[in-house]
């Protein structure tokens, strides 16, 4: 992997420097300003830039990112992640797309639920909502993963399935439960063992792992999801912080890793190496699975020209989280790109992350 150094905060700071002058001409250099300037202005804490393009790599980090691996609470890129663990169950014909939920999950019954699909779950199409109505509640009681199960299953679908697009982790939750009744695994020995083991990932956890809290990168909390905690000077025992969340695993936004461990796993469906799922598999998951009309949708992925950059193409897959990271692969230029901060999404209109991953998009197509 090819890795440059900047000089520390005082790049941004006199970007007219000799330093600067002879770097800016490089291609993800722009990028690179954007984040440096962030976090030597206070406004990001943390952050790290990785790009692959073709057989180049770049990875810088800044701020208070100790190292190019080092380790955040990725939000909601959890959720292709541990979407692969599922898959790769697929790959050994344990499930169909299109089998019911309720053949795995018997109490998951009545009241429209016998028609949810696992596809319907994967696709944000099943009628579940994104978070339970006592979300809150049951992480203040430190509710373990099967509690917030066993509510998901009892919780009353908002439309029927298949009907319309509406974002659910909650549809993630119960997905990765199926995996776990078919393999007798938990969602975090699953996830390490058939994601990340076999990919070399190994600055990723799905919750904890071996890792221990203060390998973690801090998530900044002024402005963060009202799920997380924000706002609620009590919360300090369950929001993204505590050791309750980071230990959880949390399918749905759980799972920690460096940024150029999330180039590899991307890498695995850009070039369907067929490391973790079958080629053909990879590429069913980063295909639209939802009607014309929808929100596109792959297999825990979000697809098309709405999952990048200004500038991506159709065939652009992946997804962002509200922790304040972002990942998307091009395959029209050959680009992966993952940005990850400490900034929560919702702080600032103009997230860096969002200008940053931008500037990569339009340094690609040069």
């Amino acid at each position: 992997m090819q890795r440059r150094t900047f000089l520390g905060t005082a790049l941004t700071l006199a970007t007219a420097s000799p330093l600067f002058a002879a770097l800016r001409g490089k291609r993800w250099d722009d990028a690179a300003g954007v984040l440096e300037r962030a976090t030597a202005g206070k406004q990001v804490d943390a952050a790290v830039l990785h790009v692959v393009q073709k057989d180049q790599s770049f990875t810088h980090h800044f701020g208070k990112a100790a190292s190019d691996d080092a380790m955040f609470l990725l939000g909601s890129i959890s959720k292709p992640i541990n979407v692969t663990a599922v898959m790769t169950l697929f790959d050994q014909r344990k499930f169909q797309l299109d089998d019911r939920v309720k053949k795995f999950l018997p109490a998951f019954k009545g009241e429209g639920r016998d028609d949810v699909t696992i596809r319907h779950l994967l696709t944000h199409v099943s009628g579940l909502p994104d978070q339970l109505a006592n979300n809150n509640e049951l992480r203040k009681q430190h509710a373990p993963l099967t509690q917030l199960v066993k509510q998901a299953i009892r919780t009353g679908l908002e439309f029927v399935p298949g009907s319309r697009y509406q974002y659910s982790s909650m549809g993630i939750l119960l997905a990765t439960r199926i995996a776990e009744v078919i393999s007798g695994a938990d969602i975090r020995t699953l996830v390490d063992r058939n994601v990340f083991q076999l990919l070399g990932m190994k600055h990723s956890a799905q919750g904890l792992g071996r890792f221990k809290l203060e390998d973690m990168v801090v998530c900044q909390m002024k402005g963060a999801a009202p799920e997380s905690g924000s706002g609620d000077p009590e919360a300090k025992e369950w929001d993204w912080n505590s050791a309750y969340w980071r230990k959880l695993g949390a399918p749905w936004g759980g799972t920690h890793a460096s940024a150029p461990d999330i180039g590899r796993f991307l890498g695995e469906f850009l070039a369907a190496r067929g490391k973790v799922v079958k080629p053909e598999t990879a590429r069913l998951m980063i295909r639209n699975h939802n009607p014309k009309g929808f929100t596109p949708r792959g297999l825990g992925f979000a697809v098309g020209k709405g999952a990048g950059s200004p500038g991506c193409s159709e065939r652009t897959f992946g997804h962002t989280g509200s922790t304040g990271t972002l990942c998307w692969a091009d395959p029209a230029s050959e680009t992966i790109c993952v940005v990850l901060t400490s900034l929560p999404r919702r702080a600032e209109r103009q997230h860096p992350r969002e200008i940053a991953a931008e500037r990569v998009a339009a340094a690609a197509r040069r």
